[in-house]
């Protein structure tokens, strides 16, 4: 099974005002908007140009703390590689606990800097069928509940969602229940066009990867799941497949529902997939892995909206490999894959 399974994080709020971690004072919320960089005070964290990428650089994330600590460490070299990551907008995985809190943090830090934010929810009841990132909603209400909470958040302001990860995947492959699969198509459904009515949102629904099976398996389900009312697909998140790769498979889908455009998740898949192993654990934490092109909008194929990096680089799949549980940090890990990148 090809699955891209322990891509969860809890979110952490973000807010304008000054947010103070691993002696990281960032003040950098303000902002004209255009494409003049914005720097944190600590890790000298900036935005891209808005005309190569318009998504929101967290000049507070995981990788910009690790520059700052490498920095006072002494390990200079350590530090520049992990600037690789940290100057890149990165998904803000939405936690269960306060969505409307910290979609609105995100989106308005966003907003002050004059970009988009990338949110990440991962929150379907009966979530990843008991592995890594297991866990979810109690139920359909509950779900429900937090999706609303999280269009509370983000309001009018500039949004693109990626909507849950394996979600539409394991309704296809067995790994969710029969009894499931009703509620979660109408569980999609209804998220989609709940975030749709907002005045300012994208939503990519994910489509699998280029791995796992072929497209004819997955049309119609998606379709089930809502996907002529959204935006479009994401391809490739939390895996490893090449961007080439990618953008065969999301073509060939796309031609199956509407011609619709999607995303692919580069921020991993420098060197491609790992080949050796348990097939099984392919996806988590493997080696030899490097980062893939940077997030931008100019991509190769016009069907392509945009190379993203919905994982973040250097948060671990689950414990597999000497890896902490899924979401959290692990510094090594992210200065082997930044290492590796061209």
């Amino acid at each position: 099974m090809y699955h891209k399974r322990g891509a969860w994080r809890g979110a952490r709020t973000r807010t304008c005002a000054v947010v103070l971690g691993a002696a990281l004072l960032v003040t950098g919320c303000s902002s004209d908007g255009g494409d003049e960089p914005q720097e944190s005070a600590g890790a000298g964290i900036g935005q891209q140009p808005k005309s190569v990428d318009p998504f929101w650089v967290n000049p507070d994330g995981n990788a910009a703390q690790q520059v700052v600590a490498y920095q006072k460490a002494g390990k200079k070299e350590d530090a520049e590689q992990i600037r690789k990551i940290a100057e890149q907008p990165t998904g803000e995985w939405i936690g269960p606990e306060n969505p409307e809190q910290e979609a609105r943090g995100y989106t308005e830090a966003a907003d002050k800097a004059g970009r988009t934010a990338l949110l990440v929810l991962y929150n379907i009841p009966h979530r990843d069928c008991g592995q890594y990132s297991q866990g979810g909603a109690a139920d359909g209400n509950a779900y429900r509940e937090w999706i609303d909470g999280v269009a509370k958040g983000i309001g009018d302001r500039s949004t693109a969602v990626i909507l849950e990860p394996d979600a539409v995947l394991h309704l296809v492959d067995g790994c969710t229940p029969d009894e499931f699969h009703e509620e979660r198509y109408d569980l999609l459904k209804g998220a989609i066009g709940k975030l749709k009515s907002l005045k300012n949102t994208k939503v990519y629904v994910d489509a699998g990867n280029a791995g796992w099976g072929h497209p004819d398996q997955i049309f119609e389900p998606l379709k089930w799941a809502g996907i002529d009312k959204a935006d479009g697909f994401a391809v490739n998140v939390s895996n490893f497949y090449t961007t080439k790769d990618s953008i065969a498979y999301g073509k060939e889908l796309s031609a199956k529902v509407g011609d619709k455009p999607f995303v692919i998740d580069t921020s991993r898949n420098g060197n491609g997939p790992y080949t050796e192993g348990d097939p099984n654990e392919r996806w988590c934490n493997p080696p030899g892995r490097a980062l893939g092109e940077t997030p931008t909008t100019k991509t190769a194929d016009p069907l392509v909206d945009a190379y993203v990096w919905v994982k973040r680089p250097g948060e671990s799949d689950g414990e597999c490999k000497g890896g902490p549980k899924a979401g959290e940090w692990w510094a090594a890990y992210a200065l082997r894959l930044a290492k590796a990148s061209k």
